[in-house]
């Protein structure tokens, strides 16, 4: 039987963070923003092929705890505390739709939206114009409505890749942020 881990426990690499891994380690730019860390897998992955990465989670003990040192760990909420632009902006959102959020790690809030929505409203300043924002959302999530709704903010949305799982199927999208 599986330990079921607290909110101070970074959220272990899974399918979802390795199909985010597959599309971002091709990627090359100054600068990324890995948000909601959790194990820091992916804010590693990017310091193979950015000169500056920086990753943030909101709970503290997740970053002193997480498996794969990164250099630039900050506490905070998405992007909040954050005054740089980036050429890349990835996230691996809590998209499960739920009625309250009781662990920030998987938890989407109503229609899996509320949580998502919070964190491309942080991002998007936090982008730089022709940059990007690739996140990981979920058929169990109103992905259609959250993809709009990025659109809505002045992004070019795609969706880069889907991979069906037993079940459920995830959503790969990618955000290029318009000129002003």
């Amino acid at each position: 039987m599986h330990k079921k881990l607290s909110e101070s426990e970074p959220y272990p690499p899974s399918e979802d963070t390795f199909f985010l891994a597959d599309y971002i380690k091709n990627e090359k730019g100054e600068c990324a923003l890995d948000i909601g860390t959790g194990s820091g897998y992916l804010a590693a992955l990017l310091e193979k092929s950015f000169s500056l990465v920086v990753a943030t989670d909101l709970v503290f003990n997740v970053l002193k705890k997480h498996e794969y040192f990164t250099t630039n760990n900050v506490c905070c909420n998405g992007a909040d505390a954050i005054n740089q632009q980036f050429d890349l902006v990835i996230c691996n959102m809590p998209y499960l739709n739920t009625d309250d959020v009781s662990d920030v790690r998987t938890d989407g809030g109503k229609d899996g939206l509320e949580i998502p929505i919070k964190i491309i409203d942080s991002a998007k300043s936090q982008i730089k114009p022709g940059g990007k924002f690739v996140y990981v959302t979920s058929s169990l999530s109103d992905f259609k409505k959250l993809i709009s709704y990025t659109k809505l903010e002045g992004f070019d949305v795609s969706i880069l890749a889907k991979k069906k799982l037993f079940f459920e199927e995830l959503i790969l999208v990618k955000a290029v942020k318009l000129l002003p």
